[in-house]
């Protein structure tokens, strides 16, 4: 029993160190097969029905499935890609020397700020806007020396990482099924809780999916046709940048359109403001209510705030990937607590008495006036 047992540790302890090396050795692709994943968890109803129509051929569903893609989807986002670039550029080049204008002549700022109703009141912070136009200037400047001067090694980067999803993806097509089952078996959770685990990463990728990718697209070409109309230049490169802003709980677009709202105010372009408010802010804006609770339905069942650090860690951590992988992290994340406290839930002490009594617990009695001052005496 003894040596059962040293040959077990043994054994545990080597499939843990060999497993480290490995994801260690392949981290720099685990980014690619997770979105391959993803999006053939996504896709696995389509690519069911198309091996079913041609007469159960997997592999050449796959391959079919695959070309989809590329000719559906990575096609159009690298001409989108192309074209956001080529406006980004332009729009720093033709918004540095507004800035500068501003620094190089106060008396230009205060003519501007001096068309705003609340002038008097931002006027005694005329000389820090001054400095703040000034670092906006160097930070403009600097992403765009060091954007151009990296976009080929991002370019080449994000083009293996797509050819090593798009590979991935074949096989996880071909043999999902015998890898997911192959996964589960190794899990040393009961089937309910996998099954738990399993659900709610696929409810969160399709809720993130569909309502995030779907309705930031829908904002992002909203918001980029108000722009257009505002005579804002770089009309597609703001409505990329509100599709990704759009994740954002409570914020979202409003990020982007309502700067360029006050910047059109302080040069007297009120039509533009208008646009902006009518198109970004009423239109795009309700679009979020009006159409996600169709689109996620009972999908996504967590909390704004989740959704909201979920989002912005996932970005800080994963890039622009980060708006799906996020979400989805954080919604393993709450489903393995919940899986926590009902199978310790008779290990751990309940909280309701407590909490009862601290809200029903009795102020302390304050000593009549008469009695404090005779203590003090």
């Amino acid at each position: 029993m003894k040596g059962e047992t040293i040959n077990n540790l043994v054994l545990l302890s080597l499939v843990l160190f060999i497993s480290v090396l490995f994801l260690v050795m392949i981290h720099q692709f685990l980014m690619p097969m997770l979105m391959a994943g993803i999006f053939s968890a996504m896709l696995s109803p389509f690519h069911r029905w198309l091996t079913g129509k041609i007469g159960g051929r997997t592999h050449i569903a796959s391959l079919i499935t695959i070309v989809g893609i590329i000719i559906l989807i990575l096609v159009p986002l690298s001409v989108l890609v192309g074209i956001v670039a080529a406006q980004a550029v332009t729009v720093g080049q033709s918004v540095t020397p507004f800035v500068q204008t501003f620094i190089n002549e106060p008396s230009t700022l205060t003519e501007y700020l001096g068309r705003l109703p609340f002038y008097e009141q931002i006027m005694p912070y005329r000389d820090i806007l001054i400095e703040r136009a000034g670092q906006a200037v160097a930070t403009v400047s600097s992403f765009l020396v060091n954007s151009l001067s990296s976009a080929t090694k991002v370019t080449i980067q994000a083009l293996f990482g797509t050819i090593i999803m798009l590979y991935v993806m074949f096989y996880f097509f071909s043999m999902g099924t015998v890898l997911l089952d192959r996964i589960l078996y190794y899990l040393p959770l009961r089937d309910d809780d996998e099954q738990r685990l399993l659900k709610q990463f696929t409810s969160v990728t399709r809720a993130t999916l569909k309502g995030t990718l779907i309705i930031g697209l829908m904002q992002g070409t909203i918001c980029g046709l108000g722009f257009y109309f505002a005579d804002i230049e770089g009309p597609v490169f703001w409505g990329t940048v509100m599709a990704v802003t759009s994740v954002i709980p409570a914020f979202g677009t409003a990020i982007i359109w309502v700067p360029a709202a006050i910047l059109l105010a302080l040069t007297a372009k009120w039509v533009g403001v208008i646009i902006l408010v009518v198109i970004c802010g009423l239109i795009s804006g309700n679009l979020d209510n009006l159409i996600r609770p169709r689109l996620v339905g009972k999908d996504a069942e967590m909390h704004d705030l989740f959704i909201l650090f979920g989002t912005l860690g996932g970005i800080s951590m994963f890039g622009i990937l980060g708006i799906i992988v996020g979400p989805i992290i954080a919604a393993l994340f709450s489903t393995v607590w919940q899986i926590y406290g009902d199978s310790f839930k008779e290990y751990l002490p309940a909280v309701g008495n407590a909490l009862a009594q601290l809200r029903t617990a009795p102020e302390p009695e304050s000593k009549p006036e008469s009695e404090s001052e005779k203590e003090k005496e």
